[in-house]
This record gives structure tokens, sequence and C-alpha cells, in this order.
């Protein structure tokens, strides 16, 4: 816990390599969780950042009400594109072995201008 007002939670994870972290992150119930967000976060802010040992970072960000962590100095790109999935913004290599929670072009029809990455 961050903070109790305003309350703010958040957690730190390690993983064993990148593809585990996505299996999980495209799995059940985190896949879930992700499809029921992105259709109403019900005003609650997703902040998501990664580090990675051998070098490189990537992280996105929706529904913030101020800036928070790289928000505050990088420039925000749309999650579009190669910027769409953290494989993509990590510049990582090889196919995703599980297809996105959410796809691409049905997150933007139902929320048009949302999402972005840095």
């Amino acid at each position: 816990m961050f903070s109790l007002f305003p309350p703010h939670l958040g957690m730190r994870q390690y993983w064993q390599d990148f593809d585990s972290l996505e299996r999980w992150a495209r799995s059940d119930p985190h896949r879930e969780w992700w499809q029921q967000f992105v259709r109403n976060s019900g005003g609650t802010g997703f902040w998501h950042e990664a580090y990675f040992m051998r070098g490189g970072m990537e992280a996105v960000y929706d529904d913030m009400v101020k800036a928070t962590g790289f928000l505050k100095f990088a420039p925000v790109q749309p999650a579009r594109g190669a910027m769409f999935s953290a494989r993509g913004r990590a510049s990582k290599s090889g196919e995703a072995a599980i297809a996105a929670p959410v796809a691409e072009n049905d997150l933007y029809a139902g929320r048009p201008g949302t999402g972005g990455a840095v």
C-alpha cells in the first residue's frame, strides 16, 4: 500500500523470463480481469511498468488522473501497432504463445482515445 488517501495500491513481481510473464498476463483469471477493466475501469487508474535485467523497460497507463512514473518525463505514444503489446514495446522477438486478452481493433472500437504507452 502506497497511501491511504487517496487509496493507492501496488505490487512488485519478479518473473523467470518474459515468456512466463506474458503467458500469465494472457491467461485466466488475469485475462478476464483485463477484459472487464478495458470495458469499464470504474474510475480506477492502471499503471504498469516493467524493467528488464538485461536492459530496457516498457510501460502502459490507462485512466491515470495525474502523471505518474514515466509519464512525468517520457513522451506518450498511442498503444497501437507495435506499441499495443508488451512484447512490441519491449522489442522482444518472436510471437506470443497466447492471444492478447483484447484485440487492438476491439479495444479502440469500444473506447476511442484511450490507452497510451511510453
